[in-house]
């Protein structure tokens, strides 16, 4: 090692070239590395076997609407399908359990999908194929693969977390048979019985110790009515559906690594095509619920106006919240196929909407009402005006708004709280002005609370100058519209829920709060969806439209600050 050392020294010093040129290539590796490490999750990942053709699929359950899990997943396989090897990307629903499943469900999750830019090749259902299901699963039962079970559900539970076998586990294949007949025609006998792989009763990974793959229930099925009672489980039709239809590679979330071995004997058992496995990681959130099972109890419970709720992490909820589609996309495919569980923050999530809406989000004015304070404007033309002022001051394509001026305007309590006796302030798109007079109330309760101003006009003034560059709303000259904003907290309290917590321990006892304000006449001609700021107040999404009689309702967008 000595010797090495010193004849890399020699080098250094007779060749020092050689040393410049070393450090400049390492600079520019570690200027790559930093760039990626900017750009988000690398997708360079080795699927195999490609060169043939790459199908994947999306298996959504019809069984709630898409949240923003979902929607990685979702676009995972279509990047892997479409954009880097031109291949096939299949949508097949999961229909197979009809006490949760209804095509309401399933019309959303297709729109959400197109509304992501999401186009699947192929839309099938597992329900088409509960023929080749059924026959599957009476093969194994030949081949003494599966067993009826009718023990208790507790007891099975035990008996598989402990190593323990069913004392149905060998029953003759005719016997075996016989029940699951029974769970077909799904008579009283039959809904007491499930069918079971029989792959192993103490498996260290306890995902293969003889798992549930058919199940008895006389519900109808809201594609297939009344003609089936019993409907095999995920881990039973996914490898075998996957094998059917061609897919090459299955991109599923790192919580089905232990069932992965269960993926594969089933294929082994049926002695079919074999489907590449490749895990990810899931997109968890702070302080957020992406279990179905959870929000759907939200939704029972009325601890949320719906599925829709801007609250919710589903597709729908924050794009009623305000995210663009084109924000989610990136946002999303930022975090890569990466396998590392992480607990993302909201805010670096609103912060990339942030960058979609602020250029094209048209500028208004709205005041709170709350003890809103009327301003007398001295040096103001006597009769009330409007000039023609831009949208944006940045963006001349979204066009002109109008502007109202008089002698008599409306300013926000809490800014008339901020000015000083004399001091010069800004009063936004029109100049400045000196504070010449501030009334207060004669209420000692209230003592604190502004009741009017007088300004005087001082246009020459330098608007770099001014500590209070304020907005401001003219009484006179235009029809000032109602609105309501409207912001949200978090609906839990915590960062992370465990296993053992019970969430209604965590819930926010207050998530929405609704501020009254007036807002100036263009706002009368927002759109539902559409996005705006308020200046100095933030950016917002249009939920209703004004409507005389009913004030706009408009709904606070995160921008990454805060993280709500």
């Amino acid at each position: 090692m000595l010797n090495i050392s010193r004849w890399f020294k020699f080098i250094e010093e007779t060749h020092p070239w050689i040393a410049e040129a070393v450090h400049a290539l390492n600079a520019h590796a570690q200027e790559k590395k930093a760039a990626k490490s900017k750009e988000g999750g690398s997708f360079e990942i080795a699927l195999p076997d490609t060169e043939k053709g790459v199908i994947t699929r999306f298996p959504p359950e019809p069984s709630g609407y898409l949240h923003i899990g979902h929607a990685k997943a979702a676009l995972l396989n279509d990047y892997f399908a479409h954009e880097k090897y031109g291949g096939t990307l299949l949508c097949r629903f999961d229909d197979t359990n009809p006490s949760k499943e209804r095509e309401e469900f399933q019309d959303a999750i297709v729109e959400d999908l197109a509304l992501m830019g999401i186009h699947p090749d192929k839309t099938s259902y597992t329900s088409d194929y509960f023929e080749e299901l059924y026959q599957y699963c009476v093969t194994m039962l030949k081949a003494g693969k599966a067993y009826a079970d009718d023990t208790e559900l507790e007891v099975m539970r035990s008996e598989r977390m402990n190593g323990i076998a069913s004392k149905r586990r060998d029953a003759t294949v005719e016997t075996n048979l016989a029940h699951f007949e029974a769970m077909k025609e799904g008579s009283e006998e039959g809904i007491k019985w499930c069918i079971r792989a029989k792959m192993s009763v103490d498996n260290p990974n306890k995902a293969m110790r003889d798992p549930v793959i058919y199940r008895c229930n006389p519900l109808p099925h809201h594609r297939t009515g009344n003609k089936w009672k019993v409907y095999p489980t995920y881990d039973f039709c996914c490898p075998i559906v996957d094998s059917m239809e061609g897919v090459t590679h299955a991109l599923r979330t790192i919580e089905y690594r232990d069932r992965n071995p269960q993926y594969e004997w089933m294929l082994d058992a049926l002695n079919l095509r074999k489907v590449h496995i490749w895990d990810f990681a899931r997109m968890n959130f702070i302080r957020t619920l992406l279990s179905k099972r959870k929000l759907t109890k939200f939704v029972d419970q009325g601890i949320v106006w719906g599925w829709d709720d801007p609250r919710f992490p589903t597709i729908r909820g924050i794009r009623r919240r305000g995210m663009t589609i084109a924000a989610l996309r990136e946002f999303i495919l930022k975090q890569g196929p990466s396998r590392n569980i992480v607990n993302l923050d909201w805010t670096l999530f609103w912060a990339t909407n942030k960058k979609y809406i602020d250029p094209v989000a048209p500028r208004h004015t709205a005041v709170h009402e709350d003890n809103v304070v009327t301003a007398t404007v001295k040096g103001a033309r006597v009769a009330a005006y409007t000039e023609n002022k831009p949208k944006h001051g940045k963006n001349p394509e979204l066009g002109s708004k109008k502007v109202a001026y008089s002698p008599s305007i409306l300013i926000s309590q809490s800014d008339a709280q901020a000015f000083a006796q004399d001091e010069e302030i800004t009063l936004m798109n029109w100049g400045n002005a000196i504070v010449r007079k501030i009334s207060h109330s004669l209420n000692p309760l209230h003592r604190s609370t502004v009741t009017g101003l007088e300004l005087e006009l001082h246009l020459q003034g330098d608007v770099k100058k001014t500590k209070q560059k304020i907005t401001w709303l003219s009484k006179e000259g235009q029809e000032l519209i109602p609105v309501e904003l409207v912001d949200f907290d978090y609906l839990i309290t915590k960062d992370k829920l465990e296993e053992e917590d019970n969430v209604d321990d965590f819930l926010t006892k207050q998530t929405e709060f609704r501020t009254t304000a007036l807002a100036d006449c263009n706002v009368a001609e927002l759109a539902e969806d559409d996005i705006i700021q308020f200046e100095r107040l933030g950016y917002f999404r249009v939920d209703r439209a004004f409507q005389h009689g009913k004030p706009a309702v408009l709904f606070n967008i995160p921008t990454g600050k805060a993280g709500k």
